[in-house]
């Protein structure tokens, strides 16, 4: 992939939501704490300093009417995106001229300002990077094992930067003989993938001509499509991760915190 120039890239945040969700119904617009998910994930987007527009993707007429009456911007995308890149893409044309995209899920209404911003100045100091994302360490064995913890392999790309080389549900890498200070190792060897990207523009205009991928498919990871057509994933390391909302549970905690 060829070396971008990334001293003057701009960057939008664009969040795509949509309106089923089969753990949590309708988790988009739940509104226990006064306003809707979306707005408390918008509100946090606007707290990143490195990029200039916050735009939500949807194909949902009430998620849209509901950010457009907290004076957020909307665009509207058909039902049939297979995932939150794939709806993002298919609003690129309508979406702010800018060099670098940010993929943050309506379900991460907790992910701080600088993490965000730290995924774009990673994407910024790393030319060769055609994406960039975010990782934290795992520390416990029970986090390790569970598959809904996406696990990163990486490997060192300069002093500050790691480079992904794989992602997967399994506690990989696996060691042959596990002990428990294996979860203490500094640099650590197991981490937690963050789910934020910040995509090269390029890179999302090519994302319908990239060749499907069996890996991605296999675990349900779409990131694995950019591993098999060899675009470099720049990842920088964040002390912890915000807790996103998938179940009931985790959105009544959301609330609970809320207060």
């Amino acid at each position: 992939m060829p070396a971008h120039s990334s001293s003057s890239a701009t960057a939008v945040i664009v969040i795509p939501a949509r309106l089923a969700s089969t753990r949590l119904p309708r988790k988009m617009l739940l509104a226990d704490t006064g306003r809707p998910l979306i707005a408390h994930t918008c509100e946090a987007a606007g707290r990143a300093t490195a990029t200039t527009e916050v735009v939500v993707v949807t194909d949902s007429d009430e998620i849209a009417d509901a950010v457009t009456s907290f004076g957020g911007q909307a665009i509207m995308t058909s039902p049939e995106a297979t995932s939150g890149t794939a709806r993002i893409v298919e609003a690129l044309d309508q979406l702010p001229a800018a060099d670098i995209i940010v993929n943050l899920q309506g379900d991460e209404p907790e992910l701080a300002g600088e993490a965000i911003d730290l995924a774009v100045t990673a994407l910024q100091a790393c030319p060769e990077a055609g994406v960039s994302t975010l990782v934290t360490p795992i520390r416990d064995a029970e986090g390790l094992a569970e598959p809904s913890r996406v696990k990163a392999v990486l490997t060192p790309w300069n002093e500050s930067l790691w480079r992904a080389i794989y992602f997967s549900r399994a506690p990989v890498p696996a060691a042959r003989s596990f002990t428990a200070d294996l979860l203490t190792a500094e640099p650590p060897y197991y981490w937690q993938h963050v789910g934020i990207y910040a995509y090269r523009r390029d890179v999302l205009e090519r994302w319908d001509s990239l060749p499907p991928s069996r890996l991605a498919e296999l675990e349900s990871l779409e990131q694995l499509r950019l591993i098999e057509a060899n675009i470099p994933i720049a990842a920088a390391a964040v002390a912890s991760s915000a807790p996103g909302i998938d179940t009931p549970e985790d959105y009544a905690a959301f609330v609970a915190r809320q207060r």
